[in-house]
């Protein structure tokens, strides 16, 4: 069976480097399943999580969001903040969680509501990663 080699990258450490079965990504028009010899493409990333299949089982990463670069032979993923699954901290999410809803609320016109919605979509996906590792229900 052939691989395709994949590199995820964030702005502070290459997170994964290696060759991989298939890798899925949380594109912004959905999710989007990558094999070897697939066509070229460039995406734009949401928060969500990387999966990346191997011979070994799977690697799971969080991506605050980024770009997708798909060659036929290499897959790269960049990411300003991306974390694997195992080092998800629950406190810290919560925690991030209870800020971005706080600001929701008490929110004006003024500010852009948008930076806020983002901080608690990423907040949300990082719980439900830690919850789908923990076999937990959200």
């Amino acid at each position: 069976m052939s691989t395709i080699k994949v590199d995820v990258v964030s702005a502070a450490e290459l997170l994964y480097s290696g060759e991989a079965k298939c890798v899925f990504a949380p594109a912004s028009t959905g999710e989007l399943g990558i094999y070897p010899k697939h066509v070229a493409l460039l995406s734009t990333l949401k928060p969500g999580e990387v999966r990346v299949k191997t011979n070994k089982g799977v690697e799971s990463i969080y991506v605050s969001g980024g770009i997708v670069e798909v060659q036929p032979d290499v897959v790269t993923i960049f990411s300003d903040t991306a974390i694997r699954a195992g080092d998800l901290n629950e406190a810290k999410a919560l925690e991030a969680k209870q800020r971005a809803q706080a600001a929701m609320e008490s929110a004006t016109e003024n500010q852009d509501i948008s930076v806020i919605q983002a901080a608690l979509a990423e907040s949300m996906v990082q719980l439900q990663m830690i919850s789908k590792i923990h076999g937990k229900k959200t």
